[in-house]
C-alpha cells in the first residue's frame, strides 16, 4: 500500500496552503479528467445513501493543496486520496476503504485488502498509469448529475 507521510489527524486544517472545506464526512481526491475516476465518483454519489461523501477533483486548488499536504502530486497518475475521520489513505487502499464506506456494491473491492501491500501497489500502479489509454478521458465536472453535483468540492 502506498505510504503517506505520518501526519496527525486533520493536520491539513493547520496547513495554510489548504483552503478550509467541509470535512465532516469522507472526502475523496481523484483525477477529474479520468473516465475511470469519474465513474467512481458517480458510483459514490449513487450508492452513498447517507450522502456523507464529498468528491474533490485533483485539478482544483483544494485538490492540489490536499495532495501536496500528503506529498502527492495531481500530475501523478497514482494520486488518489481518501480522508476519513482526519486520517489519509492513498491509492488502492483509499479505493477499498471508500468502497467499504459507501457500502453495497462498494464492498466488492474489500477482498483486495487481503493482498499484500506490494501486490496492491502493483495492481493499482498498472491501472493508474494506463487509465487514459484503457478508459479514456472524461471531465467529471462538465455535466454532473444532481447527485454528483451536490458532492463536488470545486474550490
Amino acid at each position: 500500500m502506498a505510504e503517506l507521510p505520518a501526519r496527525a489527524p486533520f493536520s491539513y486544517r493547520d496547513d495554510p496552503a489548504v483552503p478550509a472545506f467541509e470535512d465532516s464526512g469522507p472526502v475523496t481526491v481523484m483525477d477529474g479528467d479520468c473516465a475511470l475516476c469519474s465513474f467512481g465518483a458517480r458510483m459514490i454519489a449513487r450508492f452513498d445513501h447517507a450522502e456523507r461523501f464529498k468528491i474533490c477533483p485533483a485539478q482544483t486548488a483544494l485538490g492540489t493543496a490536499l495532495l501536496g499536504h500528503y506529498d502527492l502530486s495531481p500530475d501523478d497518475p497514482e494520486s488518489w486520496l481518501l480522508l476519513y475521520d482526519g486520517q489519509a489513505y492513498a491509492s488502492l487502499d483509499a479505493m477499498i476503504r471508500a468502497g467499504a464506506l459507501v457500502g453495497g456494491i462498494g464492498h466488492a473491492l474489500w477482498p483486495l485488502r487481503g493482498l499484500p501491500g506490494p501486490a496492491q501497489d502493483w495492481i493499482y500502479r498498472r491501472i493508474a498509469r494506463n487509465r487514459y489509454r484503457l478508459f479514456g478521458r472524461s471531465d467529471m465536472c462538465a455535466l454532473p448529475d444532481e447527485k454528483l453535483k451536490a458532492r463536488l468540492l470545486l474550490k
